[in-house]
């Protein structure tokens, strides 16, 4: 069997939550609401309401829809402006660009 509606939602926030860059106090300010009560709800002591849902898919611009249909669906819609920007990784190794730095 796969996942509940409420399972589905968790897994979708935290998606949702990751691919923003934000954290669960981020997501609190911008409802309204306590980072507990965001705490409480992600970890199953709480639910999701219909209403959260509506707010969050409003926080994240997708439609409350995506956000019930899973974490992929949830983070597909996520516009591109909502998406945190990757950390750039080099390659170089940290001593051949200092090397490089001081070689100038």
């Amino acid at each position: 069997m796969g996942m509940s509606l409420e399972e589905r939602v968790r897994a979708a926030l935290a998606a949702l939550l990751h691919a923003a860059g934000e954290s669960q106090t981020d997501l609190a300010a911008a409802l309204g609401v306590s980072q507990a009560q965001v705490s409480r709800r992600q970890s199953g002591t709480a639910a999701w309401s219909l209403a959260d849902c509506e707010a969050v898919a409003a926080h994240y611009g997708i439609d409350v829809l995506e956000l019930l249909a899973g974490p992929t669906r949830a983070t597909e819609a996520l516009p591109a402006g909502r998406r945190r920007v990757p950390r750039r990784h080099t390659s170089a190794p940290r001593a051949a660009v200092a090397r490089e730095r001081g070689a100038r």
